[in-house]
């Protein structure tokens, strides 16, 4: 699978991992463990950016807890269809772009979002588009936390494979979330395994 059918497989994507599927799950751990780290890190006037927000129940679960200052991508147009009908005060609250993170983060400024995250969407990004990790450390000014299957689940990333394919369907890439970021001039400053998904939080330097 190339860039161009990573990208459309996700634009494309209904039934299970769309929009809709993660509307009906709704909040879940990360969510609490996202909170959590806000409340500690964060402050509650604090930008926010989520890449690859889907239909925002991430998003939602913070803006419940009073952040307002909300951004989020995806690369799925449904996502937002789907956001006004589970989560419609987030819709008004908040600013919502849809297209691939690979074109949209360059278009912002330098240090535009005090604090920019991701749940599962960093590990589907393509060997070729592994430049928008540094575009995400551009446009943090203080905060970076991951939220990606680092092995937790059965199946995910055994044996040192660099991918593995999710129902024999689409990819997931195998990284060390640590040294990419510590690489691109940021400081861990949390590690927090969950059931599915690790949480790291990093801090601009």
């Amino acid at each position: 699978m190339d860039s161009d059918d990573n990208h459309r497989s996700w634009a494309e994507r209904s039934g299970d991992f769309s929009p809709e599927y993660y509307a009906q799950i709704g909040p879940n751990e990360v969510s609490e463990t996202l909170t959590t780290v806000f409340d500690h890190y964060a402050r509650e006037d604090a930008s926010i950016l989520e890449v690859g927000c889907s239909s925002g129940r991430h998003l939602a679960h913070l803006h419940n807890c009073g952040y307002e200052d909300i951004t989020g991508i995806d690369i799925n147009d449904e996502s937002f269809e789907v956001m006004a009908e589970y989560y419609p005060e987030l819709v008004e609250t908040g600013t919502f772009l849809t297209g691939a993170i690979e074109e949209l983060l360059p278009n912002f400024p330098d240090d535009k979002f005090d604090v920019v995250y991701s749940v599962e969407t960093l590990q589907h990004v393509h060997p070729d588009d592994t430049a928008v990790f540094e575009e995400l450390s551009r446009v943090t000014s203080d905060l970076l936390i991951t939220a990606e299957n680092e092995g937790n689940g059965p199946q995910r990333g055994r044996d040192g494979a660099e991918v593995s394919y999710v129902n024999d369907d689409f990819p997931l890439y195998h990284r060390n979330w640590k040294d990419v970021f510590s690489n691109l001039g940021l400081a861990q400053l949390l590690c927090e395994p969950g059931k599915r998904d690790t949480v790291r939080v990093f801090r601009v330097l």
